[in-house]
């Protein structure tokens, strides 16, 4: 069984989480949304969240700012997958979260552990919808980076060589130093 949630990244209270609960729920300015923030940048009902086949699908209520999946404006209803960044506006950043929970297991806590303690604010530049949330850490690629330019380098001097090898060589075979070279002794 799994529970879904969004933890803010950039916004009014960074750190908190929004656990997602029901079938509908709305995000927006106004404390009837399920999911409440409180800021000039978010409409008062600004996007909707519908549970659909254990999955959260969001969609923008025809928001000022926009509600943005991943640094994409929502066009359309987006299903939401663990990790996706979701961004209404600029300004606020939310990372939905996808919690495994055994329905058996207990769970213990100490209050000391439980206190939610927003991290430290580090950036004093906005936040933009295409740049990654603070903190967040995109998978990395599988693929293995090259560096062309040292490529392009060393191509370049291996056919400079090449080019003043083959000069040398024909100058000599075909008895052409003087030609080429009329300040050797013997010219």
């Amino acid at each position: 069984m799994a529970q879904f949630q969004f933890v803010m990244r950039s916004g009014p209270t960074p750190g908190v989480t929004f656990p997602l609960d029901g079938d509908q729920l709305t995000i927006g300015r106004d404390s009837s949304n399920g999911v409440a923030i409180n800021d000039a940048e978010v409409s008062r009902k600004h996007s909707r969240l519908s549970f659909q086949g254990g999955k959260y699908v969001i969609e923008d209520l025809g928001s000022t700012n926009g509600t943005f999946v991943n640094g994409q404006r929502l066009a359309g209803p987006v299903v939401l997958k663990a990790g996706d960044v979701v961004s209404l506006g600029e300004q606020i950043v939310l990372m939905y979260d996808a919690i495994n929970m055994d329905p058996g297991a207990t769970v213990a806590v100490s209050r000391k552990s439980a206190r939610v303690e927003p991290p430290p604010v580090q950036q004093s530049t906005p936040v933009y919808a295409s740049n990654p949330a603070p903190g967040y850490t995109p998978l990395p690629t599988t693929g293995k980076k090259t560096n062309m330019t040292a490529i392009f380098i060393g191509v370049g001097v291996f056919l400079f060589i090449c080019l003043c090898i083959s000069f040398f060589w024909w100058v000599d075979a075909t008895f052409r130093w003087c030609v080429f070279f009329p300040f050797l002794s013997g010219c």
